[in-house]
């Protein structure tokens, strides 16, 4: 009797997580790894100089809009942050005992997740909470170009931050396709590895760009 009493919630809890998990799935998709992309695009602006930066990163047409924009961001960012800490608390990496590259790459996978969550709450702090919240405007050109330029700690930390994210968004884009059984055979599963590694390359590219523009800008600045 008690097999039957506890088969009902047992179903109940496997159809919850496969929910939670196909939901984290496309959250991390879009609009969340669509943002990143354009955010990264946007960032490349930096080239043109810092009218044209900021008017690609830090303008709206309308306050609602801006609004709308960070609802889509930060919501899915929190629901996403928070089905990625329950899977991380019931992590179990087992790379010492199979040396495989799936098993490297779910590590590298969870590693990668906490530096991007460090470095996110950096990011939003020194782009977002600071400027808005305390001197009450945008980000502006000049302290972001500035902070890359002579200020190593934030060089370093936005070089290794985009690396994670990079790496976190692109191999998420293959192990997504696996969750959603978009890549079921072995060969399907290679050619998700492929394109992880080419949206790897490319999207280390356009941050590495954009962080290289500001600080060439920068460092053509008087240092204050």
């Amino acid at each position: 009797m008690s097999t039957a009493l506890e088969h009902p919630s047992s179903t109940s809890n496997v159809h919850g997580a496969f929910v939670r998990d196909r939901l984290g799935t496309i959250l991390a998709l879009a609009p969340l790894g669509v943002w990143v992309v354009n955010h990264l695009w946007n960032n490349l602006a930096a080239f043109q100089g810092e009218v044209q930066w900021q008017r690609a990163v830090t303008e709206h047409a309308h306050p609602i809009s801006e609004l709308i924009t960070f609802t889509l961001v930060l919501v899915p960012l929190f629901i996403h942050l928070i089905w990625g800490l329950r899977r991380l608390r019931h992590m179990k990496p087992n790379n010492a005992s199979y040396g495989y590259f799936g098993n490297l790459k779910f590590l590298l996978q969870r590693l990668s997740a906490l530096g991007v969550l460090a470095f996110l709450g950096a990011h939003l702090w020194l782009a977002f909470i600071s400027p808005r919240f305390f001197k009450h405007q945008p980000e502006r050109f000049g302290d972001i170009a500035s902070e890359m330029a002579h200020n190593p700690p934030t060089l370093v930390v936005y070089l290794l931050g985009t690396l994670g994210v990079a790496y976190h968004l692109a191999n998420g884009v293959s192990s997504s396709a696996m969750a959603l059984g978009l890549a079921i055979s072995p060969r399907s599963h290679k050619r998700f590895d492929n394109l992880a590694a080419v949206l790897l390359v490319v999207f280390l590219t356009m941050a590495w760009g954009a962080i290289y523009a500001l600080y060439r800008a920068g460092a053509a600045m008087p240092v204050h």
